[in-house]
């Protein structure tokens, strides 16, 4: 029987590296990989349903889907997960404690992207600063004039007012125009180097294991989505490519646990690596609902409370219904 063509879009990770390197095949699939950036995937994904199966923002799938809009249908396969303590830059000079951010004019790329969902809602849980309470810059991080992916309607009390056409969040971050600083990327140019901008938490990794050691919730970023009419042609389909991601991040684990000759351009693997499986256990970037269910449910409650999810989402919901359970032996 010949195998299912498909294109797959996916970022280039080493949880990845076995499936697109051939080591772990796809059970019944004849893939044609593309490794891109999150931007292009996603807006690729969205506009246009470039992909049979793509990487998608997790917050851009919630809102489509909450619409009932969404072209694809998602399996939990978290490629990309992230404590977004990170994302948050402030004016140093200006901005002491995550409570001085009351008042003031944040700069951001897009308001739904996922990263900046989470950071939000940490900003809410420990600190008491809710999205009402800043002014939101949109614009640009390294070019001027970038688009909202999606049209959204936010809750009538969040500010939110676009940044001048010809200039960048990171050129205003730079000049002392806005206060912070919220992306998943860091801010560029002139603004890296100038000793007046820097992380709002001067210790984030502190901050972000106190975190999960409270809440329990290690932040997910991207999930995978199957276009919905091939799910529903191929029902064999979200299972198979569930187990093949499981299979490939397996791969890369073992991978980084030999450390007889590290395979990443990093000193300190394997403290890193002891660190992480002590805070957060073996498993510490589960795919699947039941290792991952309080961050889901957290990330659905705050989506919806952000303007973002027509309604509330129940996590039941959220994947297709083959990839809520998988066999055992």
């Amino acid at each position: 029987m010949a195998k299912l063509k498909l294109s797959i879009a996916m970022g280039d990770y080493d949880r990845n590296r076995a499936l697109y390197d051939g080591a772990v095949q796809i059970d019944g699939v004849d893939p044609a990989f593309m490794l891109l950036s999150p931007e292009e995937m996603f807006f690729r994904a969205f506009r246009f349903q470039d992909f049979d199966v793509s990487e998608l923002s997790f917050s851009s799938y919630l809102v489509k889907h909450s619409r009932g809009e969404c072209p694809y249908v998602a399996i939990p396969v978290f490629l990309s997960r992230a404590f977004r303590h990170t994302s948050i830059y402030v004016r140093k000079d200006r901005i002491k404690s995550p409570e001085d951010l009351r008042g003031k004019r944040i700069g951001i790329p897009e308001y739904q992207l996922t990263a900046n969902v989470w950071a939000r809602a940490l900003l809410q849980d420990d600190y008491g600063v809710k999205p009402g309470d800043v002014t939101w810059v949109r614009g640009g991080i390294d070019q001027p004039g970038r688009p909202e992916k999606i049209k959204l309607q936010l809750p009538p009390d969040v500010n939110m007012v676009d940044a001048p056409a010809d200039t960048t969040i990171s050129e205003m971050l730079h000049r002392g125009e806005i206060d912070g600083f919220m992306a998943p990327r860091a801010p560029s140019g002139e603004a890296r180097l100038n000793p007046n901008v820097g992380w709002l938490f001067d210790d984030p990794t502190a901050v972000a294991k106190d975190y999960y050691r409270r809440t329990g919730i290690f932040p997910i970023m991207h999930v995978v989505g199957i276009r919905k009419t091939l799910a529903e042609q191929q029902p064999w389909l979200p299972g198979a490519l569930l187990k093949a991601f499981e299979l490939s991040k397996a791969a890369a684990l073992a991978k980084l646990a030999d450390t007889s000759a590290t395979k990443v351009t990093l000193p300190f693997v394997e403290e890193q690596l002891k660190a992480a499986r002590e805070t957060m256990g073996e498993d510490y970037w589960s795919y699947g609902v039941p290792g991952s269910l309080a961050t889901l449910e957290a990330f659905t409650r705050h989506h919806h409370a952000q303007g973002l999810s027509a309604r509330h989402v129940p996590v039941e919901e959220l994947f297709h219904p083959s990839s809520y359970e998988t066999y055992k032996i």
